[in-house]
Order: structure tokens, then sequence, then C-alpha cells
């Protein structure tokens, strides 16, 4: 990764922790993936090749920059969804500082809606939004999901009560493969076997 990129996540980081310290609504926080997650996910796609791939909540586009970033490599595109329109505002700026505005397309609005209106398929879908609405969308998402596709969903560990009900949902569905890994928040991966 390029020095410069590095600085700017680096400085994303920093904004984040600052950020979300200084603030009591759980709305103005930013909440930002941890930064070995947002690794993590990144090799996932370089590795595994995906091109369609989908954020649900882009806050202000910490793991959109990780993603955007990867799918330079595999020839891919991201679409990310955010609710809150400061929020994306500050991700379009943040994505056109990397260099990585033309990799995504920023959708406005609520993710359940717009993920009922999402054309074609996906080959990587990460949930890291509202954890309440995460199992309607997967079961929205369930036929427009290529064989192999990965499910990943944050908060794990940070959040058990509130992702239960969508990790029920993800770990009863019999062509998933399922597990979680302890870094960070949490990381759901879920595998569709083909």
């Amino acid at each position: 990764m390029e020095k410069q990129l590095e600085e700017l996540l680096s400085e994303l980081v920093v904004f984040g922790h600052e950020n979300d310290g200084s603030q009591a609504e759980r709305n103005k926080k930013m909440l930002n993936l941890d930064p070995q997650e947002a690794q993590l996910m990144s090799i996932m796609v370089r590795s595994g090749q995906r091109k369609r791939l989908l954020e649900i909540g882009t806050s202000n586009g910490y793991s959109s920059i990780w993603l955007a970033w990867s799918v330079q490599f595999t020839g891919g595109h991201l679409i990310s969804l955010e609710r809150d329109a400061d929020k994306q505002a500050m991700a379009d700026a943040n994505l056109k500082r990397a260099g990585l505005r033309d990799k995504v397309d920023l959708l406005l609005g609520d993710a359940t809606e717009l993920v009922s209106q999402l054309k074609g398929t996906f080959d990587f879908v990460f949930f890291d939004a509202d954890r309440l609405s995460a199992p309607e969308q997967l079961k929205l998402l369930l036929p427009k999901l290529e064989a192999g596709a990965l499910l990943l969903a944050d908060n794990v560990l940070s959040h058990p009560e509130q992702i239960a009900p969508y990790l029920e949902a993800i770990s009863s569905l019999p062509e998933f493969e399922h597990m979680v890994i302890p870094i960070g928040k949490g990381l759901s991966v879920a595998y569709k076997q083909g």
C-alpha cells in the first residue's frame, strides 16, 4: 500500500477514536472497523479475486477505502450503503482524497430498502451497520449471492446480544460454512459453498 494512503488511513483511525470518545450519541460516532479486521478483509478480497462487493454501513469511509483499494487488483467494484448524509459526505471526501472514488458507488438511504432494490449478484458482503436489521438484509441478499460468496459481519464480540439474530440466521443456512475470528471487535465470516 502506498505511503500516502497508509497515512490517510492512520489519520482516519485517530479521528475515529477521538470522535467516538467525545460523542455521547451513537449516531454521531464513526464506529470504524478495527485496522486488523480491515487488513484481513482486504486480503480476502484480493486473494479471492472478489469483484462485486457490498458494504452495508459506510460511516466516514474507513473500511470503504480498504475495500476500494483492494478491488483495484481484482477489477472489481464496491457498492456502499449509508443512511446518514453527513457521514456519506465524509466518506465521499475521504474516498476522493484516497484517489479511489471511482471504485465505489455510494448509496444513501435505509439499508434494508436499498438492499431489496439492488440488482445483480455479489461475491462479498460486509455487514457493518444496524446489527438488528442484518437478518432481514441477509434474507433479501440470499438470491443475489454467487456461489463462493463471503459474508462478513463486525461486532460479534463487542455486541453479542445485538448480533445474535444474524449469527443464528447465518448458522441455520446449510449452504454456508461459518466461523468467528476473534480479532478487533469480532469478525463473523461465512462462506457460501458452491
